[in-house]
């Protein structure tokens, strides 16, 4: 799974990194965790029909639009992308509501001598990741419109399955267009489907991080350290 994450870029780098408009406001953050609202990019179109990448701001737990009250997002905050087309909660977003969640890095949890151990998961040339996710705009009873978003995870490469069994959908820049696509370009679903697999292993690498990490509460520079 992928239940927490960081990102050090602000507005202005993440902006320039998708070619995105930017309407969402955050600082650098080496702990984000579900619930919390994080930034997201996504296909818009503009009043004149061009589309262009924007990033706003969404509730990490995807609140489905038939959902009865906002709590069942804290449940879905990942979404298994070899399901996903099919179950109710996802198939519309996975059709036309697909986004990117730009990452510096995400954290997992193994086995270790004394416990769990926190690993934060990079890529090998430091650029930003783009996670797959899906995400959903909800009513709640008094009107209030909430948008909110799910990670995607799939099977893990032969490095990540060391550490656990799922790992998130790392998108390679030459397939954000394909993934963003809802429908207006033609993309075909079983060749989306097709893009949420495993990074190649190359791709990724790995430190040990303090047990710091471990409250979602702790921010900032340490989460990141690595330790002996």
């Amino acid at each position: 799974m992928c239940g927490r994450y960081c990102l050090q870029e602000g507005p202005d780098d993440v902006g320039s990194a998708f070619d995105a408009v930017v309407r969402f406001s955050w600082q650098p953050r080496f702990n984000i965790a579900p619930t919390q609202r994080i930034p997201v990019v996504r296909r818009m179109l503009q009043l004149n029909g061009t589309p262009r990448r924007d990033v706003g701001g969404m509730h990490w737990g995807l609140i489905p639009s038939w959902a009865k009250d906002a709590s069942i997002g804290s449940r879905m905050i990942n979404a298994r992308s070899e399901t996903a087309p099919e179950k109710p909660s996802f198939r519309k977003a996975w059709v036309d509501h697909r986004c990117l969640v730009p990452a510096t890095g995400f954290f997992e949890w193994a086995p270790g001598e004394s416990g769990k151990q926190p690993w934060l998961i990079r890529r090998k040339d430091r650029a930003l990741m783009a996670l797959a996710g899906l995400w959903a705009c909800w009513k709640g009873p008094d009107g209030r419109e909430v948008e909110s978003v799910t990670i995607l995870t799939t099977t893990p490469n032969r490095f990540m399955s060391k550490l656990h069994d799922r790992m998130p959908v790392i998108l390679a820049e030459r397939d954000w267009a394909a993934w963003l696509d809802d429908g207006s370009d033609g993309t075909p679903l079983d060749a989306v489907a097709k893009l949420a697999s495993p990074a190649p292993e190359r791709v990724l690498d790995g430190i040990q991080v303090s047990r710091f990490v471990n409250n979602p509460a702790n921010d900032g520079p340490r989460c990141i350290e690595e330790v002996a």
